[in-house]
């Protein structure tokens, strides 16, 4: 199973899951937002040997030597530009890097007829939706240039496997993953400002930032801050590769599943809850909204549960411990 952007955060939990499914994973990755010493933390934790690759999905002719040196069975595209914020200020950074890879990655799994194809969506498809829970047939919109390359990349793949009918494509929406593999070994971690909540909060602790912003306390939620749904990244890699053995013996071209918990937890509960699970208080201070951001957000997961026969087992309580553990993990080893 080819994996791009298989060194970053969801990529390389699924890596994990993969090998633990009994399946070879190949990672491609040009470590632009990942460190390369992921792949010796996989290992550790698996026990084997990683097959990886330094190279960006862009560079077709690579790639080409990749697809022809192994008999894929699959390919799970991760490998993308993800920050909302940094979209709204670099839209052509997204286009190049979204579509581009993308496109690339398209051209060779037709050349080499590769069957199964699952391509890492995301919520914000839903742009700023009116009606919550959000289900697979819910309005599709954007709200950033970010949600915009989402929504055109799932419009590029329904397209393309019409043209090439033996790819069965799985779009999974999938809504905020948290967490870290239990090892603490492996986690998000990101290059710079974290543009996610809970690594901004574990580095507040950590002390690596001096306080947390809270974007907004005027949303009309009940402690006026967002509300998201909140999914551990653990929950999330066992998806994609029900997602992979349902496509393999599924009739339909194209499947599209939302991947969340069907709860919404706010800013501030989260925040609450890191300092209740760790006893430790969080510096933090309420900050204007942040362009991009949305009220609230979360799934309705009944196709997914049934389709899939999966579904989210891991706590938010469990999400913030692992992230800690990583967290903790990381500042010793970067040190």
């Amino acid at each position: 199973m080819l994996v791009t952007g298989g060194a970053g955060y969801i990529g390389s939990h699924t890596v994990v899951t993969l090998i633990e499914k009994g399946y070879t994973p190949i990672i491609i990755d040009d470590f632009r937002n990942a460190n390369q010493d992921v792949i010796e933390r996989l290992s550790k934790i698996t026990g084997e040997e990683i097959i990886y690759f330094n190279v960006a999905c862009q560079d077709s002719f690579r790639l080409k030597g990749v697809f022809g040196q192994f008999p894929i069975e699959g390919v799970i595209h991760f490998a993308a530009d993800k920050a909302v914020g940094e979209s709204v200020e670099k839209p052509l950074k997204y286009f190049e890097n979204n579509f581009g890879g993308l496109t690339s990655i398209l051209e060779l799994v037709q050349e080499f007829e590769v069957k199964n194809f699952v391509f890492s969506s995301s919520c914000t498809v839903y742009g700023d939706p009116e009606v919550i829970p959000v289900t697979e047939e819910s309005p599709v919109s954007y709200n950033s240039p970010y949600g915009f390359t989402k929504k055109v990349c799932e419009e590029m793949i329904e397209q393309f496997v019409a043209s090439c009918p033996i790819v069965k494509a799985t779009l999974l929406r999938y809504f905020n993953p948290v967490g870290a593999h239990e090892s603490g070994l492996i986690g998000e971690e990101p290059d710079g400002k974290p543009n996610n909540l809970l690594p901004f909060i574990t580095q507040t602790a950590a002390g690596v930032r001096k306080e947390l912003t809270v974007f907004g306390d005027d949303y009309d939620t009940p402690d006026g801050t967002c509300i998201r749904d909140y999914i551990h990244v653990v929950d999330l890699a066992e998806a994609h590769v029900a997602a992979l053995e349902n496509a393999m013996n599924s009739t339909e071209n194209l499947m599209v599943f939302n991947v969340g918990t069907g709860k919404g937890s706010s800013v501030l509960e989260m925040i609450k809850t890191f300092e209740e699970e760790t006893g430790i208080e969080l510096p933090y201070k309420i900050g204007p909204r942040r362009e991009g951001d949305i009220k609230e957000i979360y799934a309705n997961t009944d196709k997914v549960n049934q389709t899939l026969n999966w579904e989210s087992r891991k706590t938010i309580n469990e999400a913030i411990a692992t992230s800690w553990k990583f967290e903790k993990y990381i500042r010793e080893l970067r040190k």
